[in-house]
């Protein structure tokens, strides 16, 4: 068989057969997306950039008196009408109530002003808290007994009878906060 130079064949037919292609997966080119995963990878770093820009917004965007004292907002607003009720913050009725210290020596580390735990232990060895950030109002000078030394603190009506229970039958200590 005589063989045809690549000169000699009719055009079209120096092209391959056609075959299938095989699948495979789309080529994505580097933009916004890559960019936003990894933005995802490292969300605290994220989260702290968004609410820094989010703050330097506020700030400069904010309404500037200049007359306005900066601070505590309460301090910068201005009084109330007349005719808006007052909100009140309800208060805890305080008492004085003074409690028997089984330890002396520990009551003459107290100074009034000082916030104190009172940890009354009964007899079997267990301990509760029975006032918790009590406050001395006093510390009287009398000399420490085996009894104990007294203190007065200041606490609200309820605390004052769980301490006033608990001496008649337990062991009073106190913590200092």
């Amino acid at each position: 068989m005589a063989q045809l130079s690549p000169l000699s064949r009719p055009s079209g037919t120096d092209t391959p057969p056609p075959c299938e292609v095989p699948l495979f997966a789309p080529v994505r080119v580097g933009g916004v997306r890559p960019r936003v995963r990894r933005l995802f990878r490292h969300r605290k770093r994220a989260v702290a950039a968004g609410l820094a820009v989010t703050a330097v917004a506020l700030v400069t965007t904010g309404p500037h008196d200049a007359e306005r004292p900066r601070g505590h907002p309460m301090a910068a607003s201005p009084p109330a009408p007349a005719s808006a009720p007052l909100r009140v913050r309800p208060v805890t009725a305080r008492v004085t109530a003074p409690v028997r210290i089984a330890d002396g020596a520990t009551v003459r580390l107290l100074r009034p002003g000082d916030r104190v735990d009172v940890v009354a232990a009964d007899s079997g060895g267990r301990a509760r808290v029975v006032a918790a950030g009590a406050r001395v109002t006093e510390v009287p000078d009398a000399e420490a007994t085996e009894a104990g030394a007294l203190v007065v603190l200041s606490v609200p009506r309820a605390t004052a009878t769980r301490l006033a229970g608990a001496g008649t039958t337990d062991r009073l200590a106190v913590t200092l906060c």
